[in-house]
């Protein structure tokens, strides 16, 4: 084969995978945030993340009811010992990214050792969400819902978060407490 055919072929091939659709088979099955391994659930998928930006994670969801919806995104945030603001801080800029307060908002906070490592779980059903990054512009978004979970440990806490569409936030609830689970296994957090 000549030099121009070889090349030729290999532009081809280029293009032609260019624009085919990521694979799921590419998803790890596993992943590390700080200290903790989590097991990806297979109705998750891997959304690729900057590795040295706040995310050190992040999956979708998009749920069977309603596969064109936005679906839900799952956040996984780790800064180090002493990093982050703490497991109140958190929950209170949470619960602030709603338009609704209190009563109307209604948040289940619940807090809990497991594997010897304490975990808080954070859950709002119903309200309007600021879509957005903190400090920019933000999106207000209807009947959205939230899921929340944090680890503690001494190299640094892991912050998790759920949102989405109401519907599809309580759609991917099971998936998303054994993602959390799957980290808990042992005692990670000492």
């Amino acid at each position: 084969m000549n030099r121009r055919r070889f090349f030729s072929l290999l532009l081809l091939a280029l293009i032609c995978t260019a624009g085919a659709p990521f694979s799921r088979a590419a998803d790890p099955a596993t992943f590390v945030v700080g200290p903790f391994t989590f097991k990806r659930p297979a109705s998750f998928s891997w959304m690729p993340v900057n590795p040295a930006g706040m995310r050190k994670a992040q999956l979708k969801f998009a749920d069977p009811a309603s596969p064109s919806g936005p679906g839900v995104d799952v956040v996984f945030f780790h800064f180090g010992t002493g990093q982050g603001g703490g497991v109140e801080a958190n929950i209170s800029r949470w619960l602030g990214q709603f338009s609704e307060t209190g009563d109307k908002l209604n948040p289940v906070v619940e807090t809990a050792t497991v594997g010897g490592t304490k975990v808080t779980r954070v859950r709002v059903e119903r309200g309007t969400f600021s879509s957005g990054m903190p400090g920019g512009p933000t999106t207000p978004m209807a009947d959205y819902g939230m899921q929340g979970a944090i680890l503690e440990s001494a190299q640094g806490d892991v912050f998790i978060k759920m949102t989405g569409p109401a519907a599809a936030v309580k759609a991917a609830s099971a998936d998303f407490e054994a993602l959390v689970s799957s980290a808990l296994q042992g005692d990670k957090g000492a």
